[in-house]
């Protein structure tokens, strides 16, 4: 803005004195950043208006704003600020980001306040650089700013990058804060680290022996060390051992100690570092020489993840691919395959490489045990976490159709009404699965779909009162029985070997009945419809008529009021008009006879009177 329109905003807000700079700053072409609005462009200051007129990105329309306004909302950016040079040098700012990310961070750092810049205020400088690109620039960035020199990354997220005054080798870095740091865990990444950057041992030589001997000390006496992380610190140690010529099998403790030790091998495995879990398979082998494609194997059952994986490469290269495949066999005729498993199975059925593994295994079988495995997951599952094998088998266009390959008509319609009834499933899904199901045999549209049709179709006339109760018989399912059973299944896994296992089953078996109970409720609750019995009529029979009965058989009269579906009480004298008396007699009317048969006995009943249910409760 030019001196004398900045001479009479002050003189009408005198307080505005001390902001002079930042309001001769306020030019038409400068860039300004906005808490709320982002960054901007000053296109003019109107003096008739008194306003500065800015356009916003991503709002091409242009705001007028009050420079008093702007003073303390409004940032005005230097021309070296990396926002301003995207904008005036795009392929210049475009190049560091795709090939110097370093680079870009040491820019931005030059020209910060003292070169310092925390974490939160880089990273979202850089989001408004990059958008959405960020997340995943930035991560592959903090790993070049790991070994450059120039720029101190911050061990916490409240500490500041900062441009050094004289760069410093990452090895250095890392030593400084090793021998800082307390925590024994740290201490063990920190030496990996430190380890695998360093060009040549003789950066780190002369440290070395302090940091051996130090590395012995935490991983024998550190309390807070669990066993995953005392293997894991005796294999650093180790690795640094060697270049001392340390005689490592002697140094204590050792990993075939540790692994002695440890009555949960599965637990241990899943806890250390996935690039020392190879590592840990040959460590098993020489400490279990007789016995250690047993124990492996078992690691195999229990596994997670990319552990999963590593215990089928691994065995597959010490040549036990037919134990492998035996076991694979066993655990599905058994119905005990687990997730990471069944996804491992699924996702290489067509290696070449584990072909013998999978053969005979893409059957209509998997696919009941991918069911029952997602079903489990979710009836234990109490969060909103994704469900990963629920995930494959959607997001695999191919895997229903080379799973069902070998089904037959029948066989595809359980396994589609297994699918129905899964609880890991929204319903969109379980309706882009089912598709797939019918284009390969369109007999399940009118098998499955259509009787859910029906089901549908057929509405149930209820009262209130029993509509409430199956209300509640529904809240107290979902909320009571059915978590306190994923519980017991859950407590019966861990007495042991399901196949002996009587409690496991019987939770298994009530977990059954629990779901088919909660499904039949859904299926009715959906199709009721309630009414208070006003509209029956006194000609014929109606829900909600009052009947007297002459029965020939017993030679005696009885009265039965024909109310809702759920309201059968035949002690007090209502049935439901669904049942078989109830159904007999809709339609009827006085002198009309109905026939019942129940379990082999006839009875005859002749229709001698019709009254309406509402006028017997006025």
């Amino acid at each position: 803005m030019k001196k004398e329109a900045i001479d009479l905003i002050i003189e009408k807000n005198p307080k505005l004195a001390k902001s002079r700079a930042k309001l001769e700053a306020m030019t038409a072409g400068s860039f300004c950043l906005h808490r709320s609005w982002g960054f901007g462009k000053i296109r003019e200051y109107d003096v008739a208006s008194g306003k500065l007129i800015i356009e916003f990105d991503g709002d091409k329309t242009e705001h007028p704003m009050d420079p008093a306004f702007c003073v303390e909302r409004l940032e005005i950016l230097p021309a070296s600020n990396i926002l301003v040079r995207a904008r005036n040098e795009p392929a210049i700012i475009e190049e560091l980001v795709k090939k110097r990310p370093a680079d870009l961070v040491v820019e931005i750092l030059h020209h910060a306040p003292d070169r310092t810049m925390s974490a939160i205020e880089l990273e979202n400088l850089l989001t408004r650089l990059l958008g959405e690109r960020f997340k995943k620039w930035w991560s592959g960035a903090k790993k070049h700013l790991a070994k450059d020199a120039r720029v101190s990354v911050p061990a916490r997220k409240s500490a500041p990058f900062s441009l050094r005054e004289e760069p410093v080798k990452p090895e250095q870095q890392i030593l400084e804060e090793y021998y800082v740091t307390k925590q024994p865990k740290k201490k063990i990444l920190l030496a990996e680290k430190l380890y695998s950057i360093s060009n040549s041992v003789e950066e780190i030589e002369k440290d070395l022996p302090r940091i051996f001997d130090d590395l012995t000390t935490t991983i024998k006496e550190a309390r807070q060390l669990t066993t995953a992380d005392r293997l894991h610190g005796v294999w650093v140690r180790n690795d640094l051992a060697r270049h001392l010529h340390a005689e490592v099998d002697k140094l204590e403790p050792t990993s075939e100690s540790i692994i002695l030790g440890c009555a949960e091998l599965s637990q241990l495995a899943e806890q250390l570092p996935s690039n020392f879990q190879r590592r840990f398979l040959d460590v098993v082998t020489r400490v279990y020489p007789d016995s250690w494609q047993e124990v492996v194997i078992n690691l195999l059952r229990n596994s997670a993840g990319k552990f999963t994986s590593e215990c089928i490469s691994f065995l597959v290269d010490k040549e036990c691919s037919d134990q492998v495949a035996d076991c694979f066999r066993r655990w599905l005729n058994e119905q005990t395959l687990k997730t990471s498993v069944l996804l491992w199975i699924i996702r290489n059925r067509h290696s070449r490489k584990f072909a013998k593994l999978v053969d005979g295994m893409i059957s209509p079988r998997l696919l009941a045990a991918i069911f029952y495995a997602i079903d489990n997951e979710a009836l234990q599952n109490t969060s909103n976490r994704r469900i990963v094998l629920a995930d494959a088998l959607s997001d695999d266009p191919d895997l229903i159709a080379d799973l069902l390959a070998d089904a037959n008509d029948e066989t595809a319609r359980d396994l589609a009404q297994t699918l129905l009834l899964n609880q890991g499933f929204e319903d969109l899904t379980k309706k882009s699965l089912l598709a797939r199901f019918i284009r390969l045999f369109p007999k399940i549209q009118t098998l499955v779909a259509g009787d859910a049709t029906t089901r549908q179709a057929e509405s149930l006339f209820v009262s209130q009162e029993s509509l409430d109760n199956r209300k509640k018989e529904y809240e107290n399912l979902v909320q009571v029985r059915i978590p306190e059973n994923k519980i017991a299944i859950q407590t019966a896994r861990e007495l042991g070997d399901l196949r002996e296992n009587a409690e496991y089953k019987m939770a298994r078996q009530e977990q059954d009945t629990l779901l088919a109970r909660k499904s039949l409720l859904e299926s009715e609750m959906s199709r009721s419809r309630t009414t208070d019995f006003s509209e029956a009529q006194m000609d014929n029979v109606g829900v909600g008529s009052v009947v007297e009965l002459f029965n020939k058989k017993s030679d005696r009269t009885h009265r039965y009021a024909i109310l809702g579906a759920w309201d059968s009480n035949p002690e007090k004298g209502i049935l439901s008009y669904k049942t078989p008396l109830g159904q007999q007699l809709l339609g009827k009317k006085v002198g009309d006879a109905v026939r019942t048969e129940i379990e082999g006995s006839v009875e005859e009943w002749t229709l001698r009177k019709i009254e309406r249910w509402v006028d017997q409760k006025k």
